[in-house]
Order: C-alpha cells, then sequence, then structure tokens
C-alpha cells in the first residue's frame, strides 16, 4: 500500500501552515525518518517563472519554510533550487518570496546552471539526461509541487515538479525530440525515476485551474498532501477534482514504470477526510487525451485536430516571452515583420503544440482552441 496523507490547511499563515507540515510528517514517520544529520539535502520547489505568491504559479513561501525549518531541525544540511522555464533561478526564488525565506534560514542556494550528463540505465524510453548539478550533489531530495492545471499534460503535480532538474532551455530541445504529451510523459517519468526524490510534499492550499500552469484562476483547495509515491498522490489529487487519473499520461505511465501507484484500492488515505476537500467543479480539461504522431501525412492531420495556441491580441503586451521559448526552428511564434510593438502570430504548420507559448505567457494572453472539426465532432 502506498500512503497519501491529507491535511487541511486553511491559509498561507506561517503558523497554520507550520502546523499543518508537522502533521503531515508524522504521518510518514516524521523528518527525520527521510533524513540522517549532516546529510545533504536538496528541497525542490516550483518555480516555473519569476512570479509572486499571490499569483499561485510557484510553490508558495510559508510551505517552503515550514518544510525547511523540519528537515534543518532533523540535521540535514539543506539547499534549494530550481531551473526555470525562461530566467534565472536567483529571479525566481526572489519574485516568488522563497530567497528572503532562505536567506532567514541560511538556506544556500544549489546549483542548477552547471549541466551533467547522467546514464540512466532503468530508464524506460530515456537512459540519458543532462540534469542540473545540484541533482547529483545531494544525498536526498524532497520535492515540492504546486497542483495546477496544465495543457500539455492536463495536471502538473509530483512527477512534472522534476522537469526543473533539467537546466536552462535544454528544456526545450525535450519538446523537439518528443512532441506528443505520452512520449513526453514516459520522459517525465524516466527523470523523475532518476532523480527519485525520497518524498513529496505538494501545495494545495491555493492551486491553479483553467488555463494553467501560469495563466490559469486561483482555487482554493486548503489543503497540503505528502507521499512517498508520486503516482499515488498525483492520482488521488486527480480524485478530489474529478478527473479520471487514468487520463493524465504522467500517472498512467508512471504506474506501468514501477513508479508508483494509481490504483485506489493499493492507496491508504491518512490524515484526514477525502471528501472534505473535493472539488467536482475544478477547470481542468477532463476528456481523454488525443495524441496524433507529428510526421508527414499525420503531422497535416493533426496539426487540424489537436488544440492550438491561440494569442488574445487585447490581453497580449508583446513581451516576447512565447518567442524567446519556442523550441522550433524557425520560431512557430514570431513577430510579424520583426515588429516587437505587435502581438507575434504563429506558424501552425511548424508548431509542434508542446504549448510552451501558452505555459510562459506572463498575462495568461495564450490559449488553447479546438479545431472546428473537433468542436462539430464534439471529440
Amino acid at each position: 500500500m502506498s500512503r497519501v496523507v491529507l491535511i487541511s490547511c486553511g491559509s498561507y499563515d506561517t503558523d497554520e501552515v507550520r502546523r499543518a507540515v508537522d502533521r503531515g510528517l508524522a504521518l510518514l514517520g516524521g523528518a527525520s525518518s527521510f533524513v540522517r544529520g549532516g546529510e545533504r539535502l536538496l528541497l525542490k520547489p516550483n518555480l516555473l517563472v519569476a512570479d509572486p505568491p499571490e499569483k499561485c504559479v510557484t510553490t508558495h513561501p510559508s510551505v517552503f519554510r515550514a518544510v525547511a525549518e523540519q528537515f534543518i531541525a532533523a540535521g540535514a544540511r539543506v539547499s534549494y533550487g530550481d531551473s526555470p522555464s525562461i530566467g534565472s533561478t536567483a529571479g525566481a526564488a526572489r519574485k516568488a518570496g522563497l530567497q528572503e525565506v532562505a536567506d532567514e534560514l541560511g538556506i544556500a542556494a544549489a546549483d542548477f546552471k552547471t549541466p551533467v550528463e547522467v546514464f540512466f540505465e532503468k530508464g524506460v524510453q530515456n537512459r540519458k539526461f543532462t540534469v542540473a548539478a545540484a541533482v547529483r550533489e545531494h544525498d536526498v531530495i524532497v520535492s515540492l509541487p504546486k497542483l495546477k492545471t496544465h495543457a500539455f499534460e492536463k495536471y502538473t503535480g509530483c512527477v512534472k515538479n522534476q522537469f526543473g532538474c533539467i537546466p536552462g532551455v535544454r528544456k526545450g530541445e525535450y519538446h523537439i525530440k518528443l512532441p506528443d504529451a505520452e512520449q513526453f510523459a514516459q520522459m517525465l517519468v524516466d527523470l523523475n525515476n532518476l532523480v527519485h526524490p525520497a518524498l513529496y510534499i505538494m501545495d494545495g492550499v491555493t492551486a491553479m485551474e483553467g488555463n494553467g500552469p501560469r495563466g490559469g484562476k486561483p482555487r482554493q483547495m486548503n489543503l497540503l498532501l505528502f507521499s512517498t509515491d508520486p503516482i499515488a498522490l498525483d492520482a488521488t489529487v486527480c480524485r478530489l477534482i474529478d478527473i479520471d487519473p487514468r487520463y493524465v499520461p504522467t500517472v498512467v505511465r508512471g504506474h506501468e514504470s514501477g513508479a508508483g501507484t494509481w490504483r485506489e484500492e493499493e492507496i491508504e488515505l491518512a490524515g484526514e477526510d477525502f471528501h472534505s476537500f473535493r472539488q467536482p467543479a475544478f477547470d481542468i480539461e477532463r476528456k481523454p487525451l488525443k495524441v496524433y504522431r507529428a510526421s508527414g501525412v499525420m503531422r497535416f492531420a493533426g496539426n487540424r485536430l489537436v488544440p492550438k495556441p491561440v494569442i488574445d491580441g487585447e490581453r497580449c503586451v508583446a513581451c516576447g516571452q512565447c518567442v524567446a521559448l519556442c523550441p522550433t526552428s524557425p520560431k512557430s511564434v514570431d513577430w510579424v515583420d520583426g515588429d516587437t510593438a505587435r502581438p507575434p502570430e504563429h506558424r501552425y504548420a511548424t508548431c509542434i503544440r508542446c504549448y510552451c507559448c501558452q505555459e510562459i505567457c506572463p498575462e495568461g494572453a495564450i490559449s488553447l482552441k479546438k479545431p472546428l472539426i473537433r468542436r462539430l465532432l464534439r471529440i
């Protein structure tokens, strides 16, 4: 049985979060059961981009603080870090409020800039990764994901959080090599198995629904979740927000790869009543994922069946982040005639539907639109 602990936490008040984290860890044996005195422990929060805590994009600093304090008290040498989609780790940590906490607690920033090549013989699809040096420099890793929707994988939680262990722009290379969600999910599972966090603590006090993982809306969930099994925790969240776990690629591939279990009868729920946290109206795409292989005729057909990213010209501020992050060459979203004062435009013939542009847009100006044929057929 895999244990998933659910603990109520109604706000980000520092003392309330401390009490919730203390209770959650106690139900898994306490912080000292995961680390020995003197061991190097890495906290891996979600620092997707440099956004303030109230935007609900990143792991909240109160959660980060409470977890860090527990492991410092257990005698660990704690550091932290992540590789954001754009910009520096320091910039993202500063804007998200984590650097201030780290400075107060004397927590050093880990090296998420230096790339290290690693061969992973247990990988199902991917046996070679270039990861941040921090991953190899620590004895124990604790993952601190944020509960959010995700356009490409439906949901981003425990498994997806480890994608930040790929340094810098190298993340875009995986979108090029693995342009469909199923292949990409298997890569994420292989990466998660390589990084192998000892514990996952999810910030679901305020989650993100709708146009996630950056442009969605906050949804109060009043919840922190704890588990050593990332698949069980992600599957439990799926059930809380009323989506079949089998429709989330990282959950299915993770179960098949032995990273954990999604089966309800194999998951022991501890802490507080599961049903008190259910959010059946949570805004997330609940239909099964449609996968279209992007090559030749299938790319032509797929580009007419797969939802496409669309820019809302009224909301777009022409910041250019979508252009900078687009992984294709030439760019599939780019300025029109080099005019950086107007919203960029998509070239759908070359677009691989990785949705990096939608993920990174700071104004939530890029959303996904179903093609006409799918709207007519209601698929």
